[in-house]
C-alpha cells in the first residue's frame, strides 16, 4: 500500500476514533459498552496503520528479519 493511501486511511481512522470518543462521553450507560468496544477496535486499527506508515516512511529503522 502506498504512503498516500496509508495516510488517508490513518486520517479517516483518527477522525473515527475522535467521533467515538465524543459519543462515548455523551452515551447513556446502556450503550457505553458497545461504543467502548467499537472505540477499542478503531484505536487498535489506527495504531496499526500509524506503525505501518512509520515503517514506510523510514524503512532503515526497521530490524532485518
Amino acid at each position: 500500500m502506498s504512503i498516500r493511501l496509508l495516510a488517508q486511511a490513518l486520517y479517516r481512522l483518527t477522525r473515527e476514533v475522535e467521533r467515538l470518543e465524543r459519543a462515548l462521553a455523551q452515551a447513556d450507560p446502556a450503550r457505553r459498552a458497545a461504543i467502548a468496544e467499537t472505540l477499542r477496535r478503531a484505536a487498535a486499527d489506527r495504531d496499526r496503520l500509524r506503525g505501518a506508515l512509520e515503517g514506510k516512511k523510514d524503512p532503515g529503522s526497521r530490524r532485518p528479519s
